[in-house]
């Protein structure tokens, strides 16, 4: 079998329930903190668009997608990002999600001959590391600290990794963080793109859910500098938040339209096609804003409940965009999220689980990731359940 099998990690909810195995059952009801999986409703339209498209089942999809999701893709980028042109037949590629394309992704770029590195923020999406990993690349790892703005500090990578660097992950809003990429910043990483030949990833999975100011996106960035070809720069985007359709495994990639030419030539061979009738209703859900203005008020109102009650005493605040808190804790992160499970029934992430120790220095220690995704009532009472516990320590 492939060695680097062996060189994965756990993932981080395997951890988690290895560190709640010999807690006993709670009377009280569970919360669940830990997952970012949307629980808001899936819109009512997309639903019918997949009940009234159920023939479709007997045909086999297209690896390249319907040319009418491609189109309607091409022109939400267009319309969401400021975009001059997109091209549906060049630029855009449907994807069953971003984790199966983020991996799907590194595999087919890194050219392991030639002992690529992999950049990518600390702490991170774990599909990252393993997609490197299994690659043949060396995942590096950059911190995310208060000191940097919670987004990796560019400018202390050092020349001779720029020139082993073949892909650069970014996650813009970030996760666990919350933190964007300014449109200046995301030039600055175009022109190191240029510099050293790299391949920049913007994983922009949380993008819609924002409280003010809608984040850049790297297509936006290319655009600005009139860079319509998107050269070395792809994204990818999902419905999986923005719609509040996780099962639906519905997103795409976009940009470099030579790179994203040879990635549909390996997905061909991959057999990852999205079925017809899912590219269907995402061709409805891309199409629709109304239900996206209202998740973002949902998610506005669940931060407002739970700072107020938890923001003092927790000293965290709103991030950027997307759906999470990412809090320091009173006491370890591992210590706090046990007792918070054990005497409160509510389950967080430790921060460690979702970073890596570097130099000494683990980023995440210290803090947990929790994800607003319940309604908002269960938001409120793990809130003031959080906030019991913060008081008894």
């Amino acid at each position: 079998m492939n060695p680097d099998l062996e060189r994965l990690h756990p993932y981080p909810f395997e951890k988690l329930g290895t560190l709640f195995a010999d807690l006993p059952a709670s009377d009280k009801s569970p919360v669940a903190f830990s997952i970012g999986e949307p629980q808001h409703p899936a819109p009512d339209f997309v639903q019918q668009a997949l009940r009234d498209n159920t023939a479709l089942l007997a045909k086999y999809p297209g690896t390249a997608g319907l040319p009418e999701l491609r189109e309607a893709i091409a022109g939400w980028l267009t319309r969401r990002f400021k975009l001059q042109q997109v091209s549906s037949d060049h630029q855009v590629l449907p994807v069953n999600g971003t984790r199966e394309a983020l991996f799907a992704f590194t595999q087919a770029m890194l050219d392991r001959q030639r002992s690529p590195l992999v950049l990518m923020p600390n702490p991170f999406y774990q599909i990252y590391e393993g997609a490197a990993l299994l690659g043949g690349g060396e995942p590096v790892y950059l911190p995310c600290t208060d000191a940097t703005g919670l987004q990796p500090d560019f400018d202390a990578v050092d020349e001779s990794t720029w020139l082993r660097t073949q892909v650069l992950f970014i996650c813009t809003p970030g996760n666990p963080t919350g933190a964007t990429l300014s449109s200046a910043q995301l030039k600055a990483l175009i022109d190191l793109a240029d510099k050293y030949d790299f391949v920049i990833a913007s994983d922009e999975c949380y993008s819609e859910i924002y409280r003010e100011r809608a984040p850049a996106g790297l297509l936006q960035a290319c655009a600005e500098l009139g860079r319509h070809d998107y050269r070395r720069c792809v994204v990818f985007h999902s419905l999986s938040k923005r719609s509040n359709l996780p099962g639906l495994r519905s997103g795409f990639v976009a940009g470099d339209a030579e790179i994203l030419r040879r990635f549909l030539r390996y997905r061909t061979y991959h057999g990852c096609a999205m079925p017809n009738h899912h590219q269907v209703a995402s061709i409805a859900a891309w199409n629709d804003e109304e239900h996206v203005r209202a998740n973002r008020a949902l998610y506005a109102s669940k931060f407002d409940a739970v700072l107020d009650i938890l923001g003092e005493p927790l000293k965290v605040s709103a991030p950027d965009a997307g759906f999470y808190l990412w809090p320091k804790t009173p006491v370890d992160d591992e210590t706090f999220a046990r007792r918070l499970k054990s005497e409160e029934n509510v389950t967080v992430l430790p921060g460690r689980y979702l970073s890596r120790t570097v130099q000494g220095r683990n980023p995440g220690k210290n803090r947990v990731r929790m994800a607003l995704v319940a309604e908002l009532d269960q938001c409120v009472e793990g809130a003031k359940r959080i906030r019991a516990l913060i008081e008894r320590l």
